[in-house]
């Protein structure tokens, strides 16, 4: 139960092609969660289709054994949501989170973001 859980609302982001590319965003999420050292264990995506506004967006989540990635877009509003959650049972994967969740900031290239920071279960205690 002890860990960390990140969120990130990116604003104005220059990529645009990965807001509503699915098999671009499915691929830049599987890497980058490699690249962080984390382990996939299953995964979910859906693209929704065009709209009078534009391009549909994709929701999807990555299911790591340390617990989650969630990614939403909005190609209409150049955003982006992004939620990491690490548990730190049996070994510390905040650096991890942390460092997944930048390779997506770096990747999106927002003009503009809003960042959350959370320590989950620091009042717990068996």
């Amino acid at each position: 139960m002890n860990g960390l859980h990140l969120t990130a609302d990116l604003y104005d982001c220059a990529n645009q092609a990965l807001l509503r590319d699915a098999d671009a965003l499915m691929a830049l999420c599987r890497s980058a969660v490699v690249e962080a050292g984390l382990q996939a264990v299953a995964e979910r995506w859906h693209p929704f289709p065009a709209g009078p506004e534009g391009p549909g967006g994709i929701t999807g989540v990555i299911l790591l054994a340390e617990s989650h990635l969630a990614i939403h877009t909005w190609p209409e509003r150049a955003a982006v949501t992004l939620d990491v959650y690490v548990c730190n049972f049996g070994r510390d994967n905040s650096a991890a989170a942390e460092q997944l969740l930048a390779r997506l900031q770096q990747a999106f290239a927002p003009a503009r973001q809003q960042l959350e920071r959370l320590q989950r279960g620091a009042a717990w205690s068996a």
